[in-house]
């Protein structure tokens, strides 16, 4: 009679007789003899604390009497005590399960546990698959066993195809218990990420139990570039590598199911993949690289791991439905820029620009991760994080992080390297809109005047359209010194070829005038007289908004320097006539003032070129005794004569013609007195009485 052997098989097997119909042969039933008796394995069964684990724990210190080939005789009181002898495949089963413990007991004293192929007949049976069950039947097991579970199931499914479910309940339990030791020797034992690996990840990423748990130690393991290190609960310290993860991350999205955490971890996934891109590009080790050949070979990715990570970021962008943002990058040659370690910033700043125009939602989640990594440390690829983090800023609730933002535009705006300044005034520009942080940020202006005079013109424009917001939000009294050195390089600008930079420029050219102390007052004068005359051929521009601005510009000019008589002129729109009245009043700078308006006959605008020949003619008539000055107009106005334009041809002809016929005519008695009478008045305007007196006896002698 053949009896079925229980769950947890407690058999006591006496040696059997040499001869009869059923006998075992003598080997198989004398390998083992369990040690428990069934009281004891009652009281274990009873106590809650001790788990399916903690009985096999305690079997590896009877492996060398169940590993041997027979064991002693037993006293005739066990055959009395024994239950009927077992079948075959019972008896196959136990060898199985005595194997098996051995195999354990092996890889948790060898850390390593890279297997034996010796015992390889214990993971091609269907019957094996019950051995994890045996051993895990209540509990968790010691996390020292933990490794070897991993290892052993792995080599299960390896060398089972068609049993890739079987052992799902228990590798949950596993992950369930011992996370990082599941997640850690996985990756270990299967770097490359093989056809069981795939399979085991599947399962540990599909349940809502473990799935949360295994991403964030992937999230650990990918952001630790080149490798992660840690120990396993048996003692093992061999580094992981990250790229090893990002394999994993990438079978996982060929599959049909994606666990919802990845996506709600979506950010740190989509940054830690950039970064990789950043690392890789820099510098490549020769360890990674040797493990990469050996995964491109058995996957048949790209040669260049760079481009495999690249991939991964288009499949993790598709798999959350994302493809326009893909796409968009394919026509603007965005993910080839990426990969060149020149242009990666510009590529980032693209792929941002692209995801927020679409995406609103998920940069506001990236740019808050971007935050905290800016704000806590500083990253190892601190451009590229910045790049992002100012194209997606404007996505962030500004009311609540926006003292932090403005700290680090700050910072970088101090920085030595010129594309850390470039995105700090991007972000500045951001930043400004909001007036309550405007307000905050006066503190920069002196800082943003000195990239006034940057080359860049992107730099130019940003400074000046942020030092305008913050002129237009703050009505504070400046101090002299903060007043000169923002009027110097402004006046340049009135010419910028950008109509914003013009206006913006002039914005803050009449704020400095209205908001200086009054102690700094006759420092600025010089500039303000120097910006009257571009200011006059300006309010002829071809853009209306820059006229009026001009206008406007020039009229607080004339306040400011307590010119009348320029003030009366534009109040009633005579800015045809501005030339003659600056001239007027201030002959001695005639040079002066045509040395600064012959550039604007190379103007492509032509109201200012005829402007400007209208100006030179004026100031020829003032110049005409000083045949140096008087020839370079002459040249000057014969250039004009073959212009574009048929209206600006004929008024350089007319004035050169007049020119060369004043410089002809005899300087008279009273032009000399005329002269003479004003320069007196310009000097020494409180001898006026006498003044006059003086110039007309030194005239008749």
């Amino acid at each position: 009679m053949e009896q079925t052997p229980p769950r947890v098989p407690k058999l006591a097997w006496v040696k059997e007789e040499e001869e009869g119909p059923g006998a075992v042969p003598a080997q198989e039933s004398g390998l083992a003899e369990l040690q428990e008796d069934a009281a004891t394995d009652q009281t274990q069964e009873q106590d809650p604390a001790r788990g399916r684990f903690s009985r096999a724990a305690q079997v590896p210190a009877a492996i060398p009497t169940w590993a041997g080939p027979a064991v002693a005789a037993q006293p005739s009181s066990a055959l009395e005590r024994s239950m009927e002898r077992p079948s075959l495949p019972a008896l196959c089963l136990l060898l199985m399960i005595c194997k098996f413990i051995k195999c354990i007991w092996q890889e948790e004293t060898s850390v390593m546990g890279t297997g034996s192929t010796e015992n390889w007949d214990i993971y091609n049976t269907d019957t094996s698959t019950s051995m994890p069950d045996l051993l895990v039947n209540k509990g968790v097991p010691c996390p020292e066993q933990v490794p070897a579970m991993v290892r052993y199931i792995h080599r299960w499914l390896t060398a089972n195809e068609s049993g890739e479910h079987k052992l799902d309940n228990i590798l949950l339990e596993l992950t369930d218990a011992q996370p990082t030791d599941v997640v850690m020797t996985l990756l270990r034992v299967a770097p490359s990420c093989d056809r069981a690996a795939t399979t085991m990840w599947s399962t540990i990423l599909s349940s809502r139990r473990t799935a949360r748990l295994v991403v964030l130690i992937l999230l650990e393991v990918l952001r630790n570039w080149p490798e992660h290190i840690t120990h396993t609960s048996d003692g093992d310290n061999t580094n992981v590598f990250a790229l090893a993860a990002t394999l994993v991350m990438w079978k996982i999205l060929q599959g049909p199911c994606w666990p919802q955490e990845a996506t709600v971890y979506f950010p740190r996934f989509f940054v830690y993949l950039l970064f990789q891109v950043f690392f890789i590009t820099e510098h490549l080790p020769q360890k990674v690289n040797t493990f990469w050949r050996a995964c491109q070979e058995e996957h048949c990715l790209p040669t260049n791991p760079n481009r495999f990570v690249v991939q991964t970021l288009k499949a993790l962008l598709c798999r959350l439905e994302y493809e326009d943002v893909v796409v968009a990058m394919e026509h603007k040659h965005g993910w080839d820029t990426l990969l060149c370690p020149d242009t990666q910033h510009h590529a980032v700043g693209l792929l941002a620009r692209e995801m927020r125009s679409g995406l609103p939602h998920l940069c506001s989640r990236i740019a808050l991760h971007l935050l905290g990594l800016l704000r806590r440390r500083r990253p190892p690829c601190y451009l590229l994080t910045l790049a992002f983090f100012v194209e997606v800023l404007e996505c962030l609730d500004l009311s609540k992080c926006g003292d932090s933002v403005l700290e680090i535009m700050s910072k970088n705006l101090r920085s030595e390297c010129r594309e850390r300044r470039r995105l700090a005034l991007s972000g500045l520009m951001v930043l400004s809109n909001d007036l309550s942080l405007a307000k905050i940020m006066w503190s920069l202006t002196e800082s943003l005047a000195e990239f006034l005079r940057e080359n860049d013109s992107g730099v130019v424009r940003m400074s000046i359209i942020v030092l305008s917001r913050l002129f237009l939000a703050n009505a504070h009294p400046i101090p002299g010194r903060v007043a000169l050195q923002l009027a110097e390089p402004l006046v340049p600008l009135f010419d910028n070829d950008d109509s914003q930079v013009q206006m913006c420029s002039m914005y803050v050219f009449q704020k400095v005038m209205d908001l200086i102390k009054r102690k700094g007052k006759k420092a600025l004068k010089s500039h303000v007289r120097q910006s009257l005359l571009p200011l006059s051929f300006h309010c002829h521009d071809e853009s209306q908004r820059v006229a009026e601005v001009s206008r406007e510009t020039l009229l607080c000019a004339a306040r400011f320097l307590k010119r009348r008589d320029l003030e009366q002129m534009l109040q009633v729109d005579l800015t045809w006539r501005f030339g003659e009245g600056l001239l007027a009043d201030d002959r001695s700078r005639a040079a002066e003032h045509l040395r600064r308006a012959l550039p604007y006959l190379r103007s492509p605008q032509t109201p200012l070129r005829e402007a400007a020949v209208r100006f030179i003619g004026i100031a020829g008539r003032h110049l005409r005794r000083q045949k140096e000055e008087l020839q370079l107009i002459c040249e000057a106005l014969e250039d004009m004569t073959d212009d574009i334009s048929p209206a600006v041809s004929r008024l350089a002809a007319q004035t050169l013609y007049d020119l060369r016929a004043a410089k002809r005519a005899p300087y008279s008695i009273f032009q000399k007195l005329r002269d003479r009478l004003r320069r007196a008045c310009k000097t020494r305007p409180h001898l006026w009485g006498c003044g006059w007196l003086r110039c007309w006896s030194s005239a008749e002698s």
